[in-house]
């Protein structure tokens, strides 16, 4: 959770979205737990009512589900949903503290003592919805149609290239699919290949993009594939029942589920919200558990029993097309970017448009999400803030922009999301360096969430706010970033220093922790030094949620935001 967890480009609003894995799920959301029944001798008339209501959770999103297919997932909003519907090797467990087994039993998984080679012994009681076993079969299917090339998943190569044997050959067309380095020994043995060891690799497991397909229903549906309801198999905690595009999406109970007994919730209602007030006139009327809160609406709530703020491991940022047909020129230059990134205040930003506990960012790999492996340091502890807040700076970078440009004038784009905090981003920054960068005019764009997600993709912008969350808990998901010509890179940077830098970690480095991790270190210094991007905040979440909702009461440090399978209602 882009994290596209989840990237993971990040859904601003009631559900400001992680783009990625990256990515993760939204703004507005909701949890549980069993109540005491009391002495053991009571009769059963005495047991509290609820336990035989269904338990209904009630919430929203800001923005339409871009995807139920695992191999396009790229998203926070398709992670945090295809998590609700789907289940991989393992699954985050409560609270996101560690892996759990999911349809391999994780205490059964063994390695290689190279760490080349890992085997999956899978459950034999995981069924599909429509009743089907879940096999390895299906996991080499789902990993192999994802690295097919003719299936241009967005997260396969960036996730495979490099680790899984053979990936990069196929996703290159050089090899067959059948070539990929997993395979099934038999229906419940998983045998899989890395090109090299990969110590973040058991991540992997728990992340849409591996998670398992049945290739009899996939390729019944054809073209069709994920599109609907009817559409799609299930095998994880529950099944979607309903999907009205940008309007609501119900989830229930699968009943196949091979953990069922464990799941609390009988159903799962979402429907979709841009506006705040809206949602909130929603949840105070109770038709809703769970709400998003930014800016006036902190500051009246901030007092209630009912309000919470979540530190997340989400770092925003602005993206410049150094790519763009018509502004290239502009944006490859590196003091016309410093200027920009110094030139707006984020507290303010912050103040502005959220009024929470977010922070101001000058960094991308966000504070308090991994430490050194030696020190026990934060990653931020080395070279701290690099892309302060500074006007002075900013207006020098302008002035020597102008002059190596040659231009007095110039207008750019700026696309953010169209809920209306998306609309109070665009805002603030026309404000903030239009008054601060003479000369400059920015044009406004408030594009929904998928949309913007393929107009960067497809480099058609020229200034974009952006988010990541990580994809696994390492920091290379948020380094990896910014390679020549990466899959996440969208905006034409490249740097030979910095490349070599990923390159070594993702290699050499690899069982090196300490080394690897000060050269992660480096190559974040290298990119912010020469304004690959204007990081602006690390965002922290400010919510309404009923005290009857429980197990939501933390965000999954990386993936989905939350696990559903563990949400409880005690009324």
């Amino acid at each position: 959770m882009k994290k596209t967890k989840w990237s993971l480009l990040l859904v601003l609003g009631l559900v400001l979205s992680l783009f990625l894995a990256a990515c993760s799920g939204g703004d507005d959301d909701a949890q549980e737990e069993p109540a005491d029944n009391g002495d053991s001798t009571e009769t059963p008339a005495e047991t509290p009512e609820e336990s035989d209501e269904p338990k209904v959770l009630n919430i929203l999103d800001s923005s339409e589900i871009p995807t139920m297919d695992p191999a396009q997932a790229e998203d926070s909003v398709s992670i945090q949903y295809q998590d609700t519907v789907y289940e991989g090797l393992y699954r985050l467990g409560p609270g996101g503290e560690e892996l759990v087994s999911g349809i391999a039993v994780k205490e059964d998984t063994e390695v290689s003592e190279d760490g080349l080679t890992w085997t999956f012994h899978l459950r034999e009681d995981a069924k599909w919805s429509n009743g089907d076993p879940v096999t390895a079969h299906d996991f080499v299917y789902s990993w192999q149609r994802a690295i097919d090339p003719e299936t241009a998943s967005f997260y396969a190569p960036y996730l495979m290239n490099g680790v899984i044997k053979n990936a990069e050959e196929v996703n290159a067309g050089d090899l067959a699919v059948e070539e990929l380095g997993v395979t099934a020994e038999d229906d419940y043995t998983l045998v899989v290949e890395l090109a090299k060891a990969t110590p973040y690799f058991e991540s992997f497991a728990a992340f849409p993009t591996f998670y398992p397909l049945n290739q009899e229903f996939v390729e019944a549906q054809g073209e069709n594939f994920a599109l609907e309801v009817e559409n799609l198999l299930f095998n994880g905690p529950f099944v979607m029942t309903e999907w009205a595009h940008e309007e609501k999406f119900v989830f229930e109970k699968n009943e196949q589920y091979w953990d069922a007994a464990s799941v609390n919730l009988s159903g799962i209602n979402v429907q979709v919200v841009k506006d705040t007030a809206t949602a909130v006139g929603l949840y105070e009327t109770g038709q809703i558990d769970r709400v998003g809160l930014s800016g006036d609406f902190i500051d009246k709530y901030q007092t209630s029993s009912e309000f919470i703020s979540m530190p997340e491991t989400v770092v925003f940022w602005l993206k410049f097309n150094q790519d763009s047909v018509t502004k290239g020129e502009y944006m490859q230059n590196e003091n016309f970017r410093r200027a920009i990134a110094q030139a707006f205040d984020k507290q303010a930003f912050i103040d502005v448009v959220y009024g929470n506990s977010s922070v101001p960012a000058d960094y991308f790999v966000p504070s308090g999400f991994v430490t050194h492996p030696e020190t026990g340091e934060d990653f931020r502890a080395k070279y701290g803030d690099i892309l302060t807040y500074d006007v002075d700076a900013a207006k020098e970078a302008w002035a020597a922009a102008k002059e190596e440009l040659g231009f007095e004038e110039v207008e750019i784009s700026f696309i953010s999301g169209d809920s209306d905090i998306g609309t109070l981003i665009t805002e603030f920054f026309k404000n903030e360096l239009e008054k601060n960068l003479d000369g400059l005019t920015l044009t406004l764009k408030n594009l929904p969430f998928q949309e913007r997600l393929e107009v960067t993709k497809a480099g058609e912008y020229e200034l974009v706010f952006s988010g990541w969350g990580p994809d696994y808990m390492d920091a290379i998901s948020f380094v990896d970033l910014w390679v020549t010509d990466g899959p996440n890179n969208e905006m034409g940077y490249g740097n030979a220093e910095y490349d070599k830098l990923v390159k070594s970690v993702k290699g050499e480095l690899a069982m090196k922790p300490v080394e690897r991790f000060e050269a992660m270190q480096e190559a974040e210094k290298i990119a912010l030094d020469e304004v690959a991007i204007a990081p602006v905040f690390q965002r922290e979440r400010a919510l309404l949620s009923k005290p009857y909702v429980k197990g939501m009461e933390v965000l999954n440090p990386y993936g989905a935001d939350y696990s559903y399978k563990y949400v409880d209602i005690q009324k």
